[in-house]
């Protein structure tokens, strides 16, 4: 498989929001709005393509018995630099998504892919792999915030496109996120079939 199309397989065939449907915990919950999806999706594709890197370069020196608490205390600490890094040059974004950027750590896209992938790989074709996968999980939760923030609020990333009178409140609480999520899933479902 070249670069260019482990790329794409994590934007388009392996899609971890659309097509393999993890991560769902922060795609749900952090998804009311463009903003926060964008954010989120981010923070976690950093995370994600360290992680791939590291792992696929220390994969040789871990025994088999202790290769995921290993992958998890790599993780954790990327998650805990992120983390740091928002607190100290976006704190609005930090405040907006709150716990869930420590939750990354326990994300399954994140183990998934170290396990999977990072753990067979060269360190290259981890990296690659990191930020296809990072940029479908972005892609999904910045889709999905795009059409919660405009139903629910009829804004998208803040700028107001119609009256705050039209914005239906349903699809910013819990069960829009279901609902929108829902939709857009049967939508990129017909458009395979055809």
């Amino acid at each position: 498989m070249t670069k260019f199309e482990i790329i794409m397989n994590g934007i388009i065939k392996e899609n971890p929001t659309f097509v393999l449907m993890l991560g769902m915990c922060p795609t749900l919950a952090t998804t009311t709005s463009a903003t926060n999806g964008l954010m989120m999706g981010l923070a976690t594709m950093a995370v994600l393509i360290f992680s791939n890197i590291i792992i696929s370069a220390i994969k040789n020196l871990t025994p088999d018995q202790v290769h995921i608490p290993v992958y998890i205390v790599v993780i954790a600490t990327l998650v805990t630099i992120v983390h740091l890094v928002i607190k100290a040059y976006a704190p609005e974004v930090d405040k907006s998504l709150g716990l869930f950027i420590p939750l990354i750590v326990v994300n399954c896209i994140i183990l998934g892919r170290a396990e999977s992938f990072a753990g067979k790989n060269s360190p290259l074709d981890s990296a690659m792999d990191g930020i296809g996968i990072g940029l479908g999980f972005t892609i999904g939760l910045t889709t999905l915030g795009i059409f919660r923030e405009f139903l629910g609020n009829g804004t998208i990333f803040d700028m107001r496109l119609i009256p705050e009178d039209f914005g239906m409140l349903i699809f910013i609480l819990p069960p829009g996120a279901f609902l929108t999520l829902g939709y857009i899933i049967a939508v990129i479902n017909r458009f395979k079939k055809a």
